[in-house]
């Protein structure tokens, strides 16, 4: 009798998952996700920084417009790589694929680690307002952000169809309060006439100087607009992510930046650029010049309807890049527990940990400060990504390609590079710390890679 061979069975490519995540949200949940992710304190408080470096309404208004084009051009190019690789986790994915696992883990800690820090950061600013509002709880404002964030992730835990509920009515929220205010500047502008340009200062930078002031300015122009990525950290999740992501990274991009060019002229139409500059919360200034005494009131109260969004939008982000690393081998394998609902428990609950640590250890700015330098480097890699995957894989399916590739493509690098060459000159000590923690990663990264198993 002839002994039956048993084929050999075949590699496990991922970490153990108790469950997969779904794919059952569609556009209206990516977009809100960008919306609700992009949309935050950033607006409310970069005009004044920009001001502050770019002292003309020409150049004001010439940052915003830059960073939109840099983000078009990104959304463009991360589009294709999100649809050619529909795999939650963010960017993570792009730099493993194209330039190897060690790429893909820097990219991907320091996105888990630099998203969760803003998590922390946002919900601070929200408890401040919330402190002001309710003066007996004055001192209390770590609490306050603790509670705010046990709240969102119990908000968000049981799945995904909740979650997305959840971000539909905090992302619209959002929206009325912005357009109420944007509406009310307008009206105060119309019916008290525009300020006076007089006291607008000539600015006497030039060349050399005037790059490293734009580009400084540009950190908060593009910190403002971080957060179009928001759909690719769902990728997977997306019913028909060939068509629903580029459509809703492009659709929630867009709207993101008509709705600040319509802040900057309706801060701009109250206030002139002059006083504007430097303001550390430019919106409260215009809500003081519109609505007298109850001008503080209303811009805390603009910040508690706008910020919750952002916080369950990256309350739900951060957990899938760590979920996504860990079914690779490059986070601890309990991070892929996933429950019947579709979120990544283990990976959630790790997030809350480090947002309430940095919350309550002070060093949410800290790290922010750093890793932020980290936010354009990804798009860097990310953008060489595609040139590397359409050489080494042109047959490979891509539902939607990159208008304009290379030249659109191109540009967004090089603006990359420029902005990195611009922030390290403006800001060297926190250059030099991103080397830093670059180099250290390299032995952490070991210790994973000895542990894991090739994926295919």
């Amino acid at each position: 009798m002839r002994r039956r061979v048993r084929p050999p069975v075949p590699q496990r490519t991922f970490a153990p998952v108790t469950k997969r995540l779904l794919t059952i949200l569609g556009v209206a949940f990516a977009y809100a996700a960008i919306v609700g992710n992009t949309v935050g304190a950033g607006i409310l408080r970069a005009p004044g920084d920009i001001a502050a470096h770019l002292p003309t309404v020409t150049l004001f208004f010439a940052a915003w417009i830059a960073g939109a084009l840099y983000a078009l051009a990104g959304a463009n190019a991360l589009s294709e790589l999100a649809t050619m690789m529909p795999e939650s986790g963010g960017q993570y994915h792009f730099a493993r694929a194209a330039l190897g696992p060690y790429a893909g883990f820097v990219v991907g800690w320091n996105d888990w680690v630099s998203t969760t820090g803003s998590t922390t950061a946002v919900a601070l600013v929200l408890a401040e307002s919330v402190a002001v509002l309710v003066p007996s709880l004055a001192g209390r404002e770590s609490w306050i952000a603790a509670v705010v964030l046990m709240a969102a992730t119990a908000a968000l835990w049981r799945g995904v169809r909740g979650a997305a509920q959840v971000q539909y009515v905090a992302t619209m929220l959002k929206a009325l309060v912005f357009v109420a205010l944007i509406v009310a500047a307008l009206a105060f502008a119309v019916s008290h006439g525009l300020p006076s340009r007089a006291a607008v200062p000539a600015t006497r930078a030039h060349g050399l100087a005037l790059f490293a002031a734009f580009m400084v300015a540009m950190q908060g122009v593009i910190y403002a607009y971080d957060g179009w990525t928001g759909a690719l950290y769902f990728s997977e999740e997306i019913r028909d992510p060939g068509r629903a992501i580029p459509r809703a990274t492009f659709g929630g991009l867009l709207s993101v930046v008509v709705l600040y060019l319509l802040i900057s002229v309706a801060f701009i139409a109250v206030i002139p650029i002059a006083k504007l500059a430097g303001d550390p919360l430019a919106a409260g200034s215009v809500a003081r010049a519109v609505f007298g005494a109850r001008g503080d009131i209303i811009v805390r109260l603009v910040i508690v309807c706008a910020l919750p969004s952002t916080i369950t939008a990256i309350m739900q982000m951060a957990p899938r890049v760590l979920f996504a690393m860990a079914r690779d081998g490059l986070s601890p394998a309990w991070a892929t527990s996933v429950n019947a609902g579709g979120t990544p428990t283990a990976a959630m609950l790790a997030t809350l940990v480090v947002a309430l640590l940095f919350l309550f250890t002070g060093t949410a700015d800290a790290v922010i400060a750093v890793v932020s330098f980290f936010f354009v480097a990804t798009y860097s890699l990310s953008f060489l990504s595609l040139f590397i995957l359409r050489r080494r894989e042109p047959a490979r399916a891509r539902p939607y390609r990159a208008r304009g590739h290379p030249w659109t493509t191109a540009a967004a690098f090089i603006g990359s590079i420029a902005f990195l060459a611009g922030t390290v000159y403006g800001d060297p000590r926190n250059g030099l710390i991103a080397a830093g923690l670059v180099a250290i990663s390299y032995p952490v990264y070991r210790v994973f890679a000895a542990r894991r198993s090739p994926r295919a």
